[in-house]
Order: structure tokens, then sequence, then C-alpha cells
């Protein structure tokens, strides 16, 4: 075996056939194929498999319980494998506070640059805060109103975990008789035992005090104390005559090193967590550090912060006079600029220069990467599959490691042709400092851009799971039993030129007019669209295209037409709806997330299945009625499992595992359930056919055979009838949810006037897939229906009626339509970005 492969022998996982194959180390390796031939079973469920479970099984028997257990994949063997990163699109548990400044770790940095170099204003006058002595703090309190009650602190424990048992005992040797733990008082004898993993705040009480004429010696004596316990610090809470008739305490800080020359007002601290808004130190008191909050049923932005997320003193921190809410809003590629023209004071560079020059390498991934359009405040849980791993990806390369296998799903996904370049950059860097990047994809440009290609195939499902060819993409090209070879060849072509422009059928009558959105970077646009054709919206990466389309368009549609409560972006006005009847938004999340969820349920041919078998003779006899055949109901289902066919086995120090069920194997139906046959099979072989061959059973049964049909048109007919749907990827649930459209079309021969709107269905789909997705589209287009997509790929482009280019960049220097027109107009239009991709064959 030579040490520059990764030999992979007798690889079975899920639909894979055997499969030997040496994949070349330290290279960029494109595996591609049909959908459903087994990429993902090759690149994902094989070798990254393989590698966490060697890597787990490196661990103590007590650290593995921490970790979930992945199964060891089937294969005899594979040698030279290297540590593994996975890239892939899922959005994984990112929460409303991550961000993409969080996730890459550049916030981080900078929460340290501004805590360790930043110029402290005052939040409440602006002014430089300066060093406060006892007796301009002593002064202060003075100035209350006479009856004023007031109780000073000495902070000892600021938001830590721990039982601070030594704080309490300090307290005490003191001689102090109180203490205030967590906003509570109490007797320093009466202390409750804290809960050592929850944050904990713990104040010493040194005095407590009404202010009134001679008492200035003994709040003298006392501040002097509670500065020399609080470490510099001290807190006042204080009820005015005024503040006790509302019923209310006020504090104040006073921090002998950080306080306002003019108005007094001190800052506790200044650490990293000032400025970070995942911590009540650092978070706006209004809204917990969202940004938002929730008013008359809509969420656009919280007004005591403006949105940044954070306290009034982490936003009067300035760096260069710019605060870290000001830099985090900028777009990366111009927070980049700032940072790299920054020159920190000379007392302050030796601090600020190695923190800078972390900033620095994370922002130049993030712009390599073709996201730099984004801001470094925007939430992670907006971003598409394709943006979020491309800012993972962005980290990966951050992180400086060497001799590591990168998996990547798909990171072309969203991205224009115009930004590949950068992306393959970005890949080529991964690369070339010593890793193995093995990449899943079917953009044209990175497979040509391979050192090595792979194609998997021939077929989907059990027609594929075998290597079709492999070697260097000129090899592949000239395979003739590789599908890919075909269209890297121009032997096949998603959209043939001599089938001329699909705008040359019948010109539109009717037109959706949108005007004057300005959501985001949008510009005043105003969008025109053909009803009754199929439209394509295009653009770089933060042209604009999701912020019309989806946010603005689809969101006021559904409000006009469904009632629909949530506002979408703003805009001007629309016509043209008496032409509309509904709208339908076609995306990529999931269309269930429980086991019981599956393609046959949500197309509804579950439903007509189970109303076959209960017409057999059997079930007559028997007197069963259609819900016998339901998993989800008793009756027929197996109790053992409740229908859903495995059972949970606890193992202690390990994960829970799930194992077929004892009773019914699998099959989710008691026996005499199952002993009901349709043309040989039982209810559980049904639902375990793939879809193609579903469709070829139930041929002659017409209220099935109807909605299955679409599943096989859309390209899903390797799927199992009854896949649970939370093992669907995006691309996929995307495509059960067009299936099930086209199945409601057909039936209903009162069909048309639906506004359908599709977010890049052709995410998932090799060439061969996405000729079948345009028949699919067109479909939609003759029943009388508005198709629109969001799409990037050139064959849809060229196969749409009427095209349109938004851009010309992304972010500031996007947001209007560069050109609009069939898309033989927009191939001749200098301004326009597309055009150059439009003028080649697809």
């Amino acid at each position: 075996m030579s040490i520059d492969t990764i030999r992979i022998r007798g690889a079975r996982t899920h639909n894979l056939r055997n499969v030997d194959i040496d994949i070349p180390r330290n290279r960029l390796v494109v595996i591609t194929g049909v959908s459903g031939s087994g990429k993902s079973s090759l690149a994902f469920d094989t070798l990254l498999a393989e590698a966490r479970r060697q890597y787990i099984d490196s661990l103590s028997v007590y650290a593995r319980q921490f970790f979930e257990q992945l199964e060891r994949p089937d294969v005899d063997r594979i040698d030279g494998l290297q540590p593994a990163v996975a890239v892939d699109q899922r959005q994984g548990t990112h929460s409303p506070r991550s961000t993409v400044g969080t996730v890459t770790e550049a916030y981080d940095f900078l929460r340290l640059l501004y805590a360790r170099a930043g110029d402290l204003t005052c939040a409440a006058c602006g002014a430089a805060i300066s060093q406060q002595s006892p007796e301009e703090v002593r002064q202060v309190i003075e100035q209350l109103p006479p009856a004023t009650k007031a109780m000073l602190l000495a902070p000892l424990v600021r938001g830590r975990r721990g039982k601070h048992a030594e704080a309490i005992e300090q307290v005490r040797k003191a001689g102090l008789v109180r203490v205030r733990i967590d906003g509570e008082t109490y007797p320093i004898e009466d202390a409750p035992e804290l809960e050592p993993r929850k944050n904990h705040t713990i104040e010493a009480v040194v005095d407590r005090i009404v202010l009134r004429e001679g008492v200035e010696p003994r709040l003298a004596e006392s501040v002097r104390l509670a500065l020399r316990h609080g470490d510099g610090v001290l807190v006042l809470a204080y009820q005015t005559p005024d503040d006790k008739a509302a019923g209310g305490w006020k504090e104040r800080v006073f921090n002998t090193r950080y306080a306002c020359a003019d108005c007094g007002t001190g800052v506790a601290e200044i650490e990293p967590r000032t400025f970070s808004f995942n911590t009540p130190y650092g978070a706006c008191p209004e809204c917990d550090g969202l940004g938002a909050v929730e008013a008359r049923g809509d969420v656009y932005p919280c007004e005591a912060c403006g949105g940044s997320r954070l306290r009034p003193e982490a936003r009067a921190c300035r760096v260069a006079g710019r605060g870290i809410d000001e830099i985090v809003r900028m777009p990366v590629v111009d927070a980049l600029e700032f940072f790299r023209e920054l020159d920190p004071p000379e007392d302050r560079r030796p601090i600020a220069e190695p923190i800078v020059r972390e900033i620095v390498r994370r922002l130049e991934f993030l712009v390599r990467a073709g996201v730099g359009y984004l801001s470094l405040d925007r939430g992670a849980d907006t971003l598409s599959g394709g943006e979020l791993q491309r800012v993972r990806l962005a980290s990966a390369i951050g992180s400086g490691l060497v001799g590591v296998m990168y998996l990547l799903d798909e990171p072309s996904v969203g991205l224009h042709p115009a930004d590949n370049d950068r992306l393959l950059a970005a890949l080529r860097d991964l690369q070339a400092e010593g890793n193995s990047v093995i990449v899943v994809e079917h953009d044209e440009a990175m497979m040509r851009a391979a050192d090595w290609l792979i194609d998997v195939g021939p077929g989907a499902g059990a027609r594929g799971g075998a290597i079709v060819a492999e070697g260097t993409p000129e090899q592949v090209t000239g395979c003739e039993a590789s599908v890919t070879g075909a269209y890297l060849s121009g032997r096949r072509r998603v959209w043939d030129a001599e089938k001329g422009d699909a705008s040359e059928a019948a010109p539109a009558v009717a037109w959706l007019e949108l005007s004057g959105a300005t959501l985001h970077n949008l510009r005043e646009v105003d969008l025109a669209v053909p009803l009754g054709k199929l439209t394509c919206v295009t653009g770089v990466s933060g042209s604009g295209k999701s912020s019309l389309v989806i946010e603005t368009l689809a969101a006021a549609l559904a409000r006009r037409l469904h009632g629909a409560t949530q506002r979408g972006g703003p805009y001007r006005g629309i016509k043209g709806l008496g032409a509309v009847d509904r709208a339908v938004v076609v995306d990529q999340s999931a269309i269930g997330r429980s086991p019981r969820s599956n393609p046959a349920t949500f197309v509804g041919a579950f439903d007509e299945i189970r109303k076959v078998f209960a017409k057999t003779k059997i079930a007559r006899q028997r007197g069963w009625k259609a819900g016998r055949f339901s998993f989800n109901t008793k009756g027929g289902r197996c109790e053992a499992c409740q229908g859903q066919g495995a059972t949970r086995l606890e193992m202690n120090f390990l994960p829970d595992l799930f194992v077929p069920c004892e009773v019914c194997r699998g099959a989710r139906f008691e026996r005499s359930t199952l002993a009901v046959r349709f043309h040989g099979k039982n209810i559980a072989d049904v639902l375990n056919l793939c879809i193609d061959d579903a469709a070829a059973l139930f041929e002659n049964v017409a209220p099935v055979h109807r909605l299955i049909a679409p599943l096989v048109d859309v390209g899903l007919g390797y799927l199992r009838l009854g896949q649970p749907s939370n093992t669907l990827s995006g691309g996929e649930a995307q495509r059960v949810k067009l299936a099930g459209e086209l199945g409601a079309t057909s039936s209903n021969t009162n069909a048309g006037h639906t506004f359908y709107i599709l977010d890049e269905p052709t995410t998932g789909l090799h060439a061969e897939d996405i000729r079948r997705l345009i028949g699919v589209l067109r479909k939609l287009v003759d029943a009388g229906n508005t198709v629109l997509v969001i799409e990037h790929h050139t064959g849809v482009m060229q196969a749409s009626d009427w095209l349109i280019d938004m851009g010309p960049g992304g972010g500031a220097a996007g947001g209007r339509i560069v050109a609009a027109g069939t898309p033989i107009e927009v191939a001749r239009c200098p301004e326009s970005i597309t055009a150059k991709w439009l003028q080649e064959p697809s």
C-alpha cells in the first residue's frame, strides 16, 4: 500500500456494491454522481464514520459517553485514513445567539481587543473614562437627596461558577455581618450553600446608611472599606424618597480605575465578557442579547441597543473611533480593510498587534470563501446551507491543521458561477497546507478543477453504488459509460441550445409587479414577474435575491393571499394579485421531524395504499378498514414498538442504541396485518420498496400511481417509499414538496393560477437530475401556474422564459436588478456578470 493513498476495500454501506477504491491523499478529490448513487455513502457514511469511530475508540470508556456513537461502517478495511473534519450543510444546533462572528471565532478576538486595547468612553455623556478617587466617590454619594437610604457593597465574585465558600469566609473574617448573594441579602450566618455549576454574584454589605447631616465621617470610612474589600470597586444600592414612593431601588457602580470625569458614571470591569451578548455582563438588558424583541406579533430590532445586542457600556468602548457594534455591522470585506489599516497607539501596540493579526486572518478566509458580503453580526440561523458551510470552511482554514482529511458536502451550493474561483482558491489553500480535501459536488467548474474525479453510479439506489469512472477530469470526460463524462464532454446537455430560447412561447398576458423593495441592501427595487411563465432570479452571492424574493415578495403574497400575520420586507406596492389564486413556497425545510413521517405520507400516497389493502379479500372478510394498515394507530401496528419498528436500548455509560423490534423485527405491524398481501407484498414490504419499484407495482392503481409518479419525475425514485423524513437532505425534502404539488395539480381539474417560489431547487442534483427537474417545472407552467426560482445553474437559466439578474456585486455593491428579459436578451447585456455563462452551452 502506498502512503499516498487512502485504500478502501469492500465498502458496502447502504447501496455501495463491495466498492474497492484508492483515493489519493493530500489532493483535491471530487466525488460525483446522480442523486442516490452512493456519493455520500462513500464519503460520509464510510470514510468519515470510520475516521470518527477510530478517534472515539482511542478515548477512555468514561469519555466515550459524551460522544455520539457511530456504527462501524460496512467495510472490510480502510488503510491510510487521516483524522477527519466534516464541513457539511447541516445547520446543527445554531441558536439565534450564534453569529458569523461567533462561529468563526472572529468575535472572540474582537472582544479581547476591545477589552485590552480599547478607549473607554462614558455611556451616559460620551466623555472619556478616567480613574476616580475615593474622595470623588464620596462626594457623588453625598450629593444624593437627604433621607436617601444607601447600602454600600464590596463586590467579591461577579458572575462566576462555584460554591465560593472562601468569599463567604472572607466576609466573616472582615467582621462584616451581611452578604448579598445573587441580589438577595442574608445575615452572614444564614448564607446559603451555593450550587457549584451556576454563576453567582457575591457582595459584602459594608454599611447601610441613611444620608443626613453629620453622616459624612461614617460615609467616608465606609467608602474606603468598600473600595478596599472590593478591589477598587464599590456598588451603591440606594433608594431616594421619590424612589421609595415608586417602590424601587437603584444601583450605581463606582470604580477607582474606570469612571467618567464629567458625570461620575463608573464601570465595574472591562473584560472580554463585557462585550459578550451571551452573558448578563454584556447583553442588553432589554432584549437579553438577542438584538430583537417581540412587539404586536412581529419581531426587525431592540430600540434600547439598536439591534447591537450589547449594554451601553460595551457600545461606548472605541478602537480607532469605532465601537464593536459598528465593526460587526460592516460587511466582512469592509471590516477587513478597517483592520488592515488599523494603527494602534504606541503604548498598546504590543497588545493589539497579535490580536488584530488573528482577526485579519479569519476575515481574509471569509472573503476568500466567497462570503465577504456577510456581516459578523449576521445570525447563523439565517444563513443558507451553502453560506454556513463556507463560513465553517473559513474556520477550518484558519485552524492551520496539517495532515487532515476534510470532507465537504457541495460547498458550491448558493454560489453564482462568478464566485466559484474564490471558493476553489480557498480549497486549494487548504490542500496546499498538506491536507486531503474530498468534496461531494456536482458543479462542473469544481469537477474540472479537481486533481482526481470519482463518478459513482451508474444510477440511483439499487442501480447505483459502483465506481463508474475515476481518474483525472480528462479521463472521466472520455469514459463512455460515465453520465458525468457525457455532460463534461458536451455529449449530453441540461438544456440544448438547439431547442431555442424557452421564451419563444406565447408572450405573457399578465404580470405580477412589486415596487419599492428596500429590505437589507435592496435599493428601491421594482420587480416584474410574467404570470404563467418560468422565471429565474439569479446574481452573485449577497446580491439581494433572497431579500427580494423570499423575505419580501413571498411574505407579501402570504399576507395578501392567505392572511399571514408575519410581516416581510418593506415595499411600496404590489399589482396583479387578481390573476393569482394562491402562493406556495417550496423551500428546503424538513417535511417532518418524526421518523413516522415519510415521502408516502407527505404526498398522500400512503392513505391511498392503505385503501388498496383494505379492499383485499382477506381484509374485507375480517372487516378491516384502512386504519388497520396505519403504524400510527392501535389495531394493526406492533404495540411492542408502537409502530416505530425499533426500540431504545439503554447502554449505561454508552449512548442509547435503537435496535430492531424483537417482536415485529422492524416491520412495524403485527403478524395478522402482515398476512394481508397485494400482489404478493404486505404493507411493510410496500413501505420498504424504492419509489421506482412502488410506481411499477401500483401502475394500474390510478389513485396511488398519480401521487407516486411525481416523486419519480423529480428524481427521487431511489428513495424508499417509507423512508423517515428526518433522514432526507434539504434538497430531497424540497423535491418531495414539489412532487406533492405535482400530484395535487394532476388531480385537480381546476389547477392553475398558483404562484410557486422555489429557492435553489438544483441543490444536491447531478446534471442528469437537473434535466428532469426542468421538465417538472415545465409541467407546472403548462398547467397554467407561475414558477419563480432562485437559481445559479446555467441550464435552469437558459431554460427559463424570463431571467432577472441581480447585482452587480454582493452586499453594498448589489441590491438592484442589472438585467431582465429573455435569457438571450440578458446574455447580450454588457453590465450583467451572468451574461458570460449564458453564452456557453450547458
